[in-house]
């Protein structure tokens, strides 16, 4: 099949989890993860109506997406790989989300970029759920430190939450990292109330169902859209 009867049928599929779960429809977005993948592959998503993109590296996605934004400015991108602190200035005008901040000394530079760029950057916090991943805050205490920094950040937008669950055929063990980054947001909803974190972006091209079980409300999906990557 081509991307856009993959992408009709991964939107039924999540669809058809939310009439299950009882979801109200449109609850669950879909980021098109397309690392690896040429210009004109991620055009054919476009006009299949998608329009949130992740890519994990900042040199692609700015040397890809900066002209397909001039073309289709109703796109987003969000950066879901590592960001090292020398590569913030060139993800910030590209990048509307910045899913994978790990660390907190990330925050203040991606801060100030952002007020340069005269813009606003949502984040998400990536936590370490899965052992065969090295990236994330390893525990809650690091992530409610870095979550009170961004109190005097006014152009960092803190909405919520991401992880990877480990690589394996084990849904009990994919499930147990899904409710632990839940579970993390209803600690964190209870420290810091004034903020709503209402994204959990959890949830890859096999496994997104149970994601979606587990309260996810943002599945980066790539292989089952594009097909298997070239590189």
């Amino acid at each position: 099949m081509g991307i856009k009867a993959n992408l009709e049928r991964i939107r039924d599929s999540i669809h058809t989890k939310e009439h299950e779960l009882a979801l109200p429809h449109g609850s669950v977005n879909l980021v098109a993860i397309s690392k690896f993948h040429s210009q004109t592959e991620v055009q054919e998503a476009i006009l299949a109506g998608q329009s949130i993109f992740g890519e994990n590296r900042v040199q692609e996605a700015t040397e890809k997406f900066i002209p397909l934004i001039a073309e289709y400015p109703q796109i987003t991108v969000h950066l879901v790989g590592n960001l090292q602190s020398n590569k913030i200035s060139r993800i910030v005008p590209v990048a509307s989300c910045i899913q994978s901040i790990d660390r907190l000394d990330l925050l203040k530079p991606l801060n100030r970029h952002a007020l340069e760029n005269n813009k606003r950057v949502e984040i998400l916090f990536e936590y370490h759920t899965a052992e065969d991943s090295k990236a994330g805050f390893m525990d809650d205490d690091s992530v409610f430190r870095a979550i009170e920094s961004c109190s005097e950040l006014e152009h960092i937008i803190p909405m919520g939450f991401m992880t990877m669950a480990p690589f394996t055929d084990d849904k009990n063990s994919i499930r147990d990292s899904f409710r632990k980054t839940r579970k993390l947001r209803e600690a964190c909803l209870q420290r810091f109330p004034q903020y709503s974190f209402p994204v959990l972006s959890m949830g890859m091209s096999g496994d997104y169902e149970i994601a979606i079980e587990e309260g996810s409300t943002m599945v980066r999906i790539g292989t089952a859209i594009f097909g298997e990557r070239t590189q």
